[in-house]
């Protein structure tokens, strides 16, 4: 089946290309195990969005397997199940507009974090570089509709943080792209597991707000080319 529009075959291709090899970041990091955790692109222009189909290994993603859905999480074009995440994701770019990816993972140190319902703080200069200030945690919410969105939406709206732990479940990020999503899911995962060593051997100590704001700041608008 395909609802795509004739003028948007060509972009939807290459983003299947793209969010296909995406999906391979995921095990290369260890943020994932068996099938779980997703990718998902906004398609540009459209209220379109490309996401990988449900239950499927990460050695047998293709660019042909992916899934394209609308912003309700209706199928458009594929073959298979989308994601089980798929309402979340589309909740997310409906409510977010200036949201172009979304990656959820089950990432063992940043998980844990979740299921403590605790945020990570702010206490390396590159979370306040990366997030802008703690990670959030996000309120509990049950698979299969767009509860989880809503709670990702809600927390995110009141954070500089690309990244949330909804509670008892793990982490989702949000980027301009699904490669600035990829990025983030793999830099909370990097910071989690560096506040978690920092924490046995004592209380870490965040960093004073001013100076939270100075290295965002630089970190977005001077850092790098």
């Amino acid at each position: 089946m395909s609802g795509i529009p004739p003028h948007l075959h060509r972009t939807v291709d290459q983003l299947k290309e793209e969010v296909a090899a995406l999906h391979a970041e995921l095990p290369r990091n260890n943020l994932v195990v068996w099938t779980a955790g997703n990718v998902s692109a906004r398609v540009p222009g459209s209220d379109l969005l490309v996401i990988k189909p449900s239950g499927v290994s990460y050695d047998d993603i293709t660019p042909a397997s992916m899934v394209v859905c609308d912003l309700d999480g209706t199928l458009v074009e594929g073959e298979r199940k989308p994601s089980s995440d798929t309402a979340a994701h589309a909740y997310v770019y409906r409510h977010m507009p200036e949201v172009g990816g979304v990656v959820h993972t089950h990432s063992d140190y940043a998980t844990a974090w979740a299921a403590c319902r605790e945020p990570i703080p702010c206490a390396l200069t590159m979370i306040a570089d990366e997030f802008g200030g703690e990670i959030p945690v996000g309120p509990f919410a049950l698979i299969g509709d767009d509860s989880i969105g809503r709670g990702i939406v809600e927390t995110l709206r009141e954070s500089r943080s690309r990244a949330v732990l909804m509670a008892n479940h793990g982490p989702f990020t949000i980027g301009t792209d699904a490669r600035d999503a990829v990025k983030a899911a793999v830099m909370v995962e990097d910071i989690a597991r560096t506040m978690h060593l920092a924490r046995q051997l004592g209380t870490p100590v965040p960093i004073d707000r001013a100076d939270i704001d100075s290295l965002f700041a630089r970190y977005q608008h001077v850092y790098g080319q």
